[in-house]
């Protein structure tokens, strides 16, 4: 298949939350920086990536058990586990060495989409 977007634009995860600044903030103490904000609408980026939070009235409180999981590769993972607990953050799967290669961990984000940091194992 013939790419006709740059990767970083190709899949890009759009999130319906219920408060546009405490999801933002959430997202920008983990590194993410906000590109776009126009109140009800915000485009964050991760390197290459975008993440697009939309403040939508009524939208329900996140479940219980989180929707997914987005998977955000980083150079050291053991940083932002420390970060993570340092940070009082929701711990869904503890940093462990997987068998699919990569050494992570997830936590719940404010919206019901999860947070996975990874880093490739060696």
């Amino acid at each position: 298949m013939k790419s006709y977007v740059n990767p970083g634009e190709q899949l890009v995860v759009a999130l319906y939350v219920r408060n546009i600044k405490d999801s933002s903030e959430f997202y920008q103490s983990y590194g993410f920086e906000v590109v776009r904000d126009e109140g009800t609408f915000m485009e964050l980026k991760w390197e290459d990536a975008r993440l697009f939070l939309s403040a939508v009235p009524g939208t329900p409180p996140p479940p219980a058990t989180p929707i997914g999981n987005m998977r955000v590769m980083v150079p050291d993972v053991d940083a932002y586990w420390t970060l993570a607990n340092k940070m009082g953050a929701k711990i869904l799967s503890p940093i462990e060495d997987q068998y699919y290669g990569l050494r992570d961990f997830i936590i719940a984000g404010p919206d019901g989409l999860a947070l996975r940091f990874a880093t490739w194992l060696e």
